[in-house]
C-alpha cells in the first residue's frame, strides 16, 4: 500500500479543525452541581460539550451514543477487539487575570487562547480530527476505534466510572491529555480533606480574631488567591503596615482594607496544577503563614501555625514525615488546593497528594493519621486512586514510539507524571500527549493556550497512530 502522508491529510483540514476547536471551547464546560438538570446531572455547561461532540460525530458518519448524560462516544471501524481514546471535555474554573476572553478561543501568534485549549478540548479535537482522517480514507481496520468523551474528569471521575459500569472496556488505548512522547507511569492520586479537632493552648493576650479565611477552589489547583477577615483590638494600623512588609518581603500582591468594622486581607498567588505545587505561589499557604506570626485567638492560632508548619515551602511530605520517591516516576507532592477557617466550624485543608508507583499509600496515611492525631486533627475524606504503569514492551507503547519517532524524527522516551489521566482507567492505557518536549505546560494557569502548528501535528501523529494500533494485519 503506498505511504500515507499523515501531515498532508491534516493540511488539507487544517481549517475546519481550527473552527471545530473554537467551536467547543465556546462552550463554558465548567462542573455545576449546584444546577443540575434530568439530562445534565453535573451542569448544562459540560452537558452542552458533550452533545457538541456527538451531534459533530454523527454528522459524519461515526455512530454515537450518550451514556447517562455523563459521558458518551464514537464509533467506526470492525472487529472483535476495541482501542479506545480517552477524552474529556469538561474543563477548570478560569480563574483571573486573562488577556482576553477564556472562553472566546482567540487566535494570537500562532496560537490559540482558552480555557481548556491544551487541557482537552484542543487535543480531543485533534484526536476526533484524527479518527476522521483513518475514516474518510476507508483504511482496512481489525479493531473498532472508539472516541470516549468523559464530563468530570477534573473532579471525581464519575464520567468513567459511569461509563465502564455499562459499557466494554478497551483492550488498549491512550488518552491525549498530557505529554508527548509517551507516559506510561501516573503517581497515585489521593485527595484528602483534613479537619481541626480541638484548639490549641488558650492565648490570653490574643489581640485578633479571624472571622473568615479562604483560599481555592480545586484540590489539584495551586490557589491563587486569598482572603481573611480579622478583628483587631487594638494597633490596627501596625497589623497593616506588617501585611505590607510581608507582601513586599514574598514579592506578593495583594492589598488590605476595612469593610464593617472587619480588617480584610487579600493575596494573590500564582496558579498551577496541583501535580506539581512548585510551578505556582500559594496565596493560601502565604496568607496563613502571615497569619500565624499575629497574636491570634487561640483556635485561629491552632490551625494557621500549624498549615505554615507542616505546609508552607514543602510541597514533599518533609515535614509531615510521608516524602518518598522512587526511580520510575519520582517524588511525592502535595498540594493544599481548598482552605478554609471560621470560628464556629474551624480550620480544613483539602489537599490532593501524589506519590510514586512504589509506593504504599496504607503506609502513608497511618503516618499521616498519627501525626494528625497528635496535632488535633484529623483525616475526614480520604479518596484515593492507585498508581499505573504499563511495561514497556507491550505492543501499545512499541506501536506509539514507533509512529512518534516516524512523526518527528525524535526519540520516543518513557516519562512518569504526577497528573492522573484517563489513561489509567485502562489496564493497557497510556497518556500520548499533547504537549511536545520544551513547550511550556500552561494547563490550569490563565492564558492557557494550544500552538496551531503543534495542534495540527499532534493530529498526525494521532491519526497515524489509531491506524497502527487498529490496523488489519
Amino acid at each position: 500500500m503506498t505511504k500515507i502522508d499523515w501531515m498532508n491529510e491534516v493540511e488539507n483540514r487544517k481549517e475546519a479543525l481550527i473552527k471545530d476547536t473554537q467551536g467547543l471551547l465556546h462552550i463554558k464546560s465548567l462542573l455545576d452541581e449546584e444546577n443540575p438538570a434530568p439530562d445534565a446531572p453535573l451542569g448544562k455547561g459540560v452537558k452542552e460539550a458533550l452533545d457538541f461532540m456527538l451531534n459533530l460525530g454523527e454528522t459524519d458518519g461515526f455512530i454515537p451514543k450518550n451514556v447517562g448524560n455523563l459521558a458518551g462516544h464514537l464509533e467506526f471501524g470492525e472487529g472483535k477487539e476495541l482501542l479506545g481514546i480517552l477524552c474529556h471535555v469538561d474543563v477548570v474554573p478560569e480563574g483571573d487575570g486573562w488577556s482576553s476572553d477564556p472562553y472566546a478561543a482567540e487566535i494570537r501568534e500562532g496560537k490559540i487562547f482558552a480555557r481548556g485549549a491544551l487541557d482537552d478540548k484542543g487535543p480531543t479535537m485533534a484526536t476526533y480530527y484524527a479518527m476522521k482522517i483513518v475514516k474518510e480514507l476507508g483504511l482496512p481496520l481489525n479493531k473498532r476505534v472508539r472516541m470516549i468523551i468523559g464530563t468530570d474528569e477534573e473532579s471525581d471521575w464519575r464520567c468513567v466510572d459511569h461509563y465502564f459500569e455499562h459499557e466494554e472496556m478497551p483492550s488498549l488505548g491512550f488518552a491525549p491529555d498530557a505529554d508527548f512522547p509517551i507516559i506510561n507511569a501516573e503517581k497515585g492520586i489521593a485527595d484528602i480533606d483534613i479537619i481541626q479537632k480541638r484548639a490549641g493552648i488558650e492565648n490570653t493576650g490574643a489581640n485578633i480574631e479571624v472571622i473568615n479565611y479562604t483560599s481555592g477552589k480545586r484540590y489539584n489547583m495551586v490557589p491563587d488567591f486569598a482572603k481573611a477577615s480579622v478583628v483587631v483590638q487594638d494597633n490596627q494600623i501596625d497589623t497593616v503596615q506588617r501585611f505590607t512588609d510581608f507582601l513586599k518581603k514574598f514579592e506578593l500582591e495583594g492589598k488590605s482594607y476595612v469593610e464593617n468594622g472587619e480588617l480584610i486581607f487579600e493575596v494573590k498567588g500564582i496558579s498551577a496544577h496541583g501535580m506539581e505545587p512548585k510551578k505556582g505561589k500559594s496565596a493560601g499557604l502565604h496568607l496563613a503563614l502571615f497569619l500565624s506570626k499575629l497574636s491570634l485567638d487561640d483556635k485561629a492560632a491552632h490551625y494557621f501555625q500549624f498549615l505554615a508548619k507542616y505546609f508552607f515551602e514543602d510541597s514533599r511530605g518533609v515535614n509531615l514525615g510521608v516524602a518518598y520517591t522512587d526511580d520510575i516516576s519520582g517524588e511525592l507532592t502535595i498540594n493544599p488546593g481548598k482552605l478554609s477557617y471560621s470560628p464556629s466550624v474551624g480550620g480544613s485543608i483539602g489537599l490532593t497528594c501524589r506519590y510514586p508507583v512504589t509506593n504504599n499509600m496504607e503506609d502513608t496515611k497511618a503516618k499521616l493519621d498519627e501525626l494528625l492525631l497528635e496535632a488535633g486533627f484529623a483525616i475526614e475524606k480520604f479518596k484515593d486512586t492507585k498508581p499505573h504503569h504499563v511495561d514497556e514492551k507491550e505492543f501499545l507503547i512499541q506501536t506509539l514510539k514507533k509512529v512518534y519517532e516516524e512523526q518527528t524524527g525524535e526519540k520516543a522516551e518513557l516519562i512518569a507524571i504526577g497528573g492522573g489521566t484517563y489513561a489509567r482507567s485502562l489496564k493497557a492505557g497510556v497518556a500520548f500527549g499533547p504537549l511536545f518536549p520544551g513547550r511550556p505546560d500552561i494547563a490550569h494557569q490563565k492564558d492557557e493556550y494550544i500552538y496551531i502548528e503543534d495542534l495540527l501535528k499532534a493530529t498526525a501523529i494521532y491519526a497515524q497512530a489509531i491506524y497502527e494500533l487498529a490496523k488489519a494485519e
